[in-house]
């Protein structure tokens, strides 16, 4: 029954080396998403917007209003963190922050035209919203998940400890069902 709850012997927070090259991808993830938000959300605050202004304004092709410009740096500023923090903390950063963007383009498409949508999304940001989500998503588990993991991935290694522990040692991992010559 534990092996049914429990189909691998890692969890996706398990940590990865400091020096690790992953490491690299998810703060060039992170920081790069980070300073496409900032921009955008300074660039709305500089049209002196209203704060909650559902006409909102076109900024970089996208609707915008005070509060989606001052959300748009808040989550671009936490980006940043994950970029100067990176690893582990940056892949689940930008795990975390890529559902948080698709959870809200199908909210936010379900609000236009009401008056609940006071961040002023349009079409155009509600793609915008699934677009940056999904980026963010791949950015955080590229190396972290998939089927063809490379052995020397520290979460394949998590994972896998037997046959980790077999290649550590020098010995070539038997494939199922077959047996090593004596």
């Amino acid at each position: 029954m534990h092996r049914l709850l429990h189909p691998v012997n890692a969890k996706l927070d398990d940590h990865l080396p400091a020096d690790h090259k992953l490491s690299q991808i998810y703060r060039v993830g992170a920081g790069l998403t980070g300073l496409l938000l900032v921009a955008f959300g300074i660039l709305g605050l500089t049209h002196h917007i209203g704060f909650f202004d559902i006409g909102g304004d076109t900024v970089l092709a996208l609707n915008t209003n005070g509060a989606l410009s001052i959300l748009s740096i808040c989550i671009g500023g936490l980006l940043f963190v994950g970029m100067v923090i990176g690893g582990t903390f940056a892949s689940t950063l930008n795990i975390g922050l890529g559902l948080a963007f698709i959870a809200s383009g199908f909210v936010n498409l379900a609000l236009l035209d009401t008056k609940l949508n006071f961040l002023a999304f349009r079409i155009p940001n509600v793609l915008f919203s699934f677009v940056v989500g999904v980026m963010l998503m791949w950015f955080g588990m590229y190396g972290r998940v998939g089927s063809a993991l490379p052995h020397d991935n520290p979460y394949w290694r998590a994972r896998h400890p037997e046959a980790a522990a077999r290649e550590g040692r020098g010995a070539a991992v038997p494939l199922h069902g077959e047996r090593r010559a004596a």
